[in-house]
């Protein structure tokens, strides 16, 4: 069996007075996972002790199997880590620096180059690969950071607010190349983001975190279209309700919201066809998207 891309017990870290974590258990198995929470919830202090940039005060820390505290090199050779900080040399080229950072990771200078270009064209790079880091925009730095991360050939990629400064187009573009790591490229990913848009575009599954402690842990699953709505009328639901079910729509009332079964678009335009006719206000139609963001808002509070 194929060990999980993370696993702690009990983990305990401490600055001082403040208990970055405090007692985290938790495994993380699926093919792209995020790590959400608000600033200071504790997500880049987890990673960073993973990676073996920390040591933890107790508790027992594992990637991929191996002891993060003990199997620091073996990690390292087979995890690749795109911190949040600006962290780039500006006097290289992303050409330079991949290449580097591949011939210390232990790849031969043959391998180092063409596998510099092979990552720095995945992430939208080639064209700008020999121009000096000083010279590229926010999203230039974001990608070539990433493609350091990748240049080594890893079996999990470790990514610390990937679209953190990025404009709505630079977001778009690198949630895509994330999503495809996972999906075409059997990389693991671990993302950390407070974001929560993010991490549903790009993951399998979520780690909600809440003042160093996992609050929620549970699959992110896209709601298929047309699916479950809730409904919610101006007027009298139940009422509204009877209409719907003489029209042989599959509903059913939920409070004062009413829950329709499906949300095609015959259903939707009875519904708008009955709230027209009776007069009755749409005050509310909440797809089941929706859910994960409930039960985040929830863990979180």
């Amino acid at each position: 069996m194929t060990a999980p891309a993370l696993s702690c017990d009990g983990l305990v870290k401490v600055f001082g007075d403040i208990r970055a974590l405090d007692g985290v258990t938790v495994s993380v198995s699926a093919p792209a996972t995020g790590l959400l929470g608000a600033n200071g919830a504790g997500k880049s202090t987890l990673m960073k002790v993973a990676l073996g940039l920390l040591a933890p005060d107790s508790g027992d820390v594992r990637v991929l199997g191996l002891d993060a505290a003990r199997d620091r090199r073996q990690i390292r050779a087979r995890v690749g880590y795109m911190p949040e900080h600006d962290c780039l040399p500006t006097d290289m080229s992303a050409q330079d620096l991949c290449v580097h950072l591949a011939r210390l990771r232990g790849l031969p200078r043959r391998d180092a180059l063409r596998r510099a270009s092979e990552v720095l064209f995945a992430v939208g790079l080639e064209e700008e690969r020999h121009r000096l880091v000083a010279t590229y925009s926010l999203g230039m730095a974001q990608r070539t950071k990433l493609a350091q991360a990748l240049v080594h050939g890893p079996d999990l990629v470790v990514l610390d607010e990937p679209t953190s400064g990025l404009d709505p187009a630079g977001r778009h573009e690198m949630l895509a190349i994330l999503r495809h790591l996972s999906r075409d490229l059997d990389i693991q990913v671990l993302i950390s983001s407070h974001v929560l848009d993010d991490i549903e575009r790009t993951c399998d599954e979520v780690v909600v975190l809440a003042g160093g402690r996992v609050a929620a842990q549970q699959s992110v699953a896209a709601t298929p279209a047309g699916g479950p709505v809730a409904l919610q009328v101006t007027g009298d639901p139940a009422a509204f309700l009877a209409r719907l079910h003489e029209r042989g729509v599959d509903a059913a009332l939920d409070g004062v919201q009413i829950r329709l079964a499906s949300a095609s678009p015959h259903v939707l335009e009875v519904v708008r066809e009955l709230a027209a006719t009776t007069g009755v206000g749409i005050s509310a139609l909440v797809d089941g998207a929706h859910a994960l963001e409930d039960a985040v808002v929830e863990a979180m509070a």
